[in-house]
């Protein structure tokens, strides 16, 4: 089993990086392998809504190796679930995450579809719940179990590496990780034939 752990931070090395370590240190002392990719400095653009991925028998955006979207969507084939880390800017996760976790999903969400998901945000003072919102609704709607911990998956920090001082939140960081390997283990250990049925979607605009 192996979780992919996406740093959405323009610093390789703060305090979101310090949030992914303890979680990934946690699922390692669990038996659970992870990664981590580090998108926070990429050019990563914004979906367009052309719907050319669906035109794509192999769940890629259009854009190609434009940037590190496909990368993403190809690991995730090979993963169990994902963690999403990100800083807090203006109360909303960074952009660059937003961006590729709103097409990496679009197009490649048959990946995604029934895998864990967590998302983890880093503020200086406030903005934390938004963001951390705004980063599990999109999980919710791709048929993600989300993992959860005993508080939000938040923890404080200003200059690089002083998250670690919060020992709360890195006590939530490690109970996400227990939690979610516990959660991969229960699903590996008693598999499903087969993922649930889907209705068909039955899209419904007010405007007629």
């Amino acid at each position: 089993m192996k979780v992919l752990l996406i740093n959405g931070s323009p610093r390789k090395e703060g305090n979101t990086s310090t949030a992914l370590a303890q979680v990934a240190e946690q699922l390692a002392k669990q038996g659970i392998e992870s990664e981590t990719m580090w998108v926070g400095n990429k050019p990563l653009r914004g979906c367009i809504a052309c719907n050319k991925c669906k035109e794509n028998a192999d769940n890629r955006c259009v854009f190609g190796d434009e940037d590190m979207t496909n990368e993403v969507i190809a690991k995730m084939a090979q993963c169990d679930a994902i963690v999403l880390g990100s800083p807090v800017y203006w109360g909303q996760p960074s952009g660059q995450l937003l961006c590729l976790q709103q097409r990496m999903l679009y197009a490649g969400g048959a990946h995604f579809q029934g895998k864990p998901a967590a998302a983890v945000c880093i503020c200086r003072r406030g903005g934390a719940t938004a963001a951390f919102q705004t980063l599990q609704m999109p999980f919710q709607m791709c048929n993600m179990p989300l993992v959860g911990s005993q508080y939000w998956n938040i923890a404080y920090g200003r200059v690089e590496g002083e998250a670690a001082q919060d020992v709360e939140g890195m006590q939530t960081m490690r109970t996400l990780a227990n939690n979610m390997a516990w959660m991969l283990k229960k699903m590996h250990d008693a598999p499903t034939t087969q993922a649930p049925d889907r209705e068909p979607w039955e899209p419904m605009h007010f405007i007629r």
